[in-house]
């Protein structure tokens, strides 16, 4: 049967928004999640399947984040698009903001070259102003007016005719695209021109080379398409990077002969294309110890019993690499003079690369100043960005450290932002019409660039008010935050006094939750359901409390309760209800003493619970029921004779309980507020008291 059938038939004459039966919210719930897995969550665009999974990608880098998921099932119905196998829902155990995590940090400081945009978020949310550094050298990067198009097939021509002129003027070039999907429908347009490029993405066979794609991305003829992934924090060297293009040279001429592997795509990537870049001149000294140093490769493969991997054959060049760059080509030459004939074969590799990393930085050194006098690295954006910063990001890839450089964007009305933020396409098409006759022509109007320019900024407020509703929300969670992460961390680092000191607190806020919730201050002792709270309390610490209190009747308490009523004051220190079971003698010691002290003061004081001409009497019970129960713990402890490391760790255990599960107020943080914690912290109680008996 059709998917679509069957989910007609779930939900035909059934409205599922108002419907009570959990089996139709959990279908209206599955249904919802696959509309939006089918329309909102696109292949190559927000994630890519690699290895039976679906990963997400970051859309601000273009990097695959393996160990995201989509919560609320929304990754589950993705995988259920793909056909992949179903994994379990994720479970937020904790979670936080941005930007309360930042304000944990007594002190808060940052930088980056993009933050000026952003000037008034950072005033707003975090008080921070934002300070601009001039530049080390002046900035002569050209940026070019924005080319807009009425369609995408106009905008695609266009960047595939500007990028083929760069080519054949020598100057390379980098362009950035927004998702997967666009870099390779790009490549497909310049492969069909016969125009040699890399393209840097999220897929696997690209992103492994990242570092060897960006080395030469700075060369004369280099085109590189990046998934916004060569942005930020990136320096793309005019003339290309030395060292890792020396590092690419020796792996081409050691690696076939150290193993016979073939290099998995998935892992190591595809190889980089060199076509239509210059060839590195290498001199003699150069090209003998490549030989040398694939020749002693050659020697150790065949010596070796065991077939060495693909992986094993490049960590040892890597290995090799990295004490070359550490100890220098002098003292590799020194240490390799020792050895008459034959030397080890990292060595060999160590030498290899010192010498032609010489070479390459001749050859870079040239080749960048050549680029320089063609206009040096050339920016092309094909889509703007929801944000400003990101869009700057990528025109600061040209023109760094005072290098020529250019940018320029070229954008369509058809673009997602346009369609996310409801352009009036129509108006600007219209505009257009009116300027060119051709809908693939580029226009410069300062009115469609300046209409364009303030879409992006409005969409600036809109993702900024997100922010700024969602930390408000987060700051009134902020509070329970805290004081959990205080329990925890006194739980953590606290001795054994200050644990035992958390227990008799959360057992006094158990004592308590009952009290209050079967007497009313408000109305004479007469009128209380003492039975119920008979019952409650007994049940607390197993049989212990049972055997206790079980020919204790609500008369009796009644009784004493209207024997108090008479009394002109009481002895809290050692008060005990008269006629009721005296509690254990375990009260011993100062620490124990002030601790039952410092609770009935907390019970003075608080003005969470309900105030009347009764409340001294209600504080009097609760401060019996809880030196009771705490009395009965200690007597419990003291009889089982466990190790003090035991009853440490099972306080711990206890601690965390009510830890995760308490629900606290800013008033009442001892106080739990739910009926799921009443059950499960009784049990608990329960258990840990016939736990330390029983031993």
């Amino acid at each position: 049967m059709e998917p679509h059938v069957r989910c007609d038939q779930l939900t035909s004459n059934l409205d599922m928004r108002h419907d009570s039966d959990p089996k139709l919210v959990e279908c209206f719930r599955f249904v919802t999640n696959a509309l939006k897995a089918k329309e909102f969550y696109r292949r190559d665009v927000q994630y890519i399947v690699r290895n039976g999974k679906a990963l997400i990608i970051n859309e601000l880098t273009g990097r695959v984040e393996p160990k995201r998921r989509w919560s609320d099932g929304i990754h589950q119905a993705v995988e259920a698009k793909e056909g992949l196998k179903i994994q379990a829902d994720s479970v937020i155990v904790a979670q936080i903001t941005y930007q309360s995590l930042f304000k944990l940090y007594p002190k808060l400081s940052g930088m980056t070259g993009t933050a000026k945009t952003e000037e008034k978020e950072f005033l707003k949310m975090f008080k921070m102003p934002v300070i601009e550094v001039p530049t080390n050298l002046p900035n002569i990067r050209v940026d070019l007016p924005i080319q807009a198009f009425a369609t995408l097939r106009g905008k695609w021509q266009y960047v595939r005719e500007e990028v083929e002129s760069m080519f054949q003027l020598g100057r390379p070039v980098l362009v950035g695209t927004t998702s997967v999907e666009s870099s390779e429908y790009l490549s497909d347009l310049l492969k069909s021109r016969n125009i040699p490029h890399n393209v840097l993405n999220a897929r696997p066979k690209y992103a492994a080379r990242e570092a060897e794609i960006i080395a030469q991305a700075g060369r004369k003829h280099a085109i590189t398409i990046s998934t916004n992934m060569a942005g930020r924090g990136t320096d793309i060297i005019l003339g290309g990077n030395p060292k890792m293009l020396a590092k690419e040279i020796v792996e081409d001429n050691v690696l076939p002969f150290l193993s016979h592997d073939t290099p998995d795509v998935e892992t190591e990537g595809e190889s980089t294309s060199h076509k239509g870049l210059s060839k590195i001149k290498l001199g003699p000294s150069s090209l003998a110890l490549l030989a040398k140093a694939a020749i002693m490769a050659k020697y150790v493969h065949k010596s070796e019993s065991n077939e060495w991997s693909f992986q094993k054959a490049k960590s040892a060049v890597m290995e090799s690499i990295e004490m070359s760059n550490t100890i220098g080509l002098e003292k590799l030459q020194e240490r390799v003079a020792e050895v008459t004939e034959m030397y080890p074969l990292c060595d060999a590799i160590a030498l290899a690369y010192a010498t032609v990393l010489k070479d390459c930085e001749i050859h870079c050194f040239d080749e960048g100043a050549e680029v320089k006098t063609l206009g040096g690295l050339h920016v092309i954006g094909t889509s703007l960005h929801e944000s400003r910063r990101i869009d700057n990001q990528l025109r600061g890839r040209a023109g760094r450290q005072g290098d020529p450089g250019s940018t320029r964007f070229m954008v369509s009305l058809q673009d997602e932002m346009f369609r996310k933020f409801n352009l009036d396409t129509e108006w600007a098409v219209r505009l257009i019409s009116r300027i060119t006759d051709g809908e693939d022509i580029a226009i410069e109007s300062n009115a469609v660039v300046k209409q364009l320019l303030g879409l992006q900024i409005n969409a600036e407020k809109y993702y900024f008010g997100i922010r700024k509703n969602l930390v408000e929300f987060d700051e009134v969670l902020e509070v329970q935050r805290k004081h959990i992460y205080s329990l925890r961390q006194v739980i953590l680092s606290g001795d054994s006094e200050s644990c035992s000191e958390q227990i008799f607190q959360y057992m006094q806020a158990v004592v308590d939750e009952i009290i209050l919730g079967n007497v009313d201050p408000q109305k004479p002792p007469k009128t209380w359901d003492l039975a119920k709270l008979l019952d409650e309390l007994a049940s607390l610490g197993g049989n212990l409390l049972t055997e206790t209190f079980k020919e204790t009747q609500e008369e009796d308490l009644q009784s004493s309760l209207e024997q108090i009523l008479r009394y002109g004051s009481v002895e809290v220190d050692n008060f005990v209800l008269p006629n009721m079971p005296v509690p254990p003698n375990s009260f011993r010691g100062i620490r124990k003493r002030t601790s039952s002290a410092m609770r009935w003061f907390a019970m003075c004081v608080d003005d969470t619970s309900k105030k009347g001409r009764y409340t001294n009497i209600v504080n009097l019970l609760r401060k019996y029921f809880g030196d009771f129960l705490i009395a009965t713990y200690l007597e419990v402890l003291q009889e089982s004779r466990h190790h003090d490391a035991y009853i440490r760790g099972i306080e711990v255990c206890f601690s965390y309980e009510y830890v995760y599960v308490v629900l606290s107020g800013d008033k009442a943080p001892l106080r739990p507020m739910c009926s799921l914690w009443r059950s499960r912290s009784y049990s608990f109680l329960g258990t840990l008291l016939v736990m330390l008996q029983s031993a």
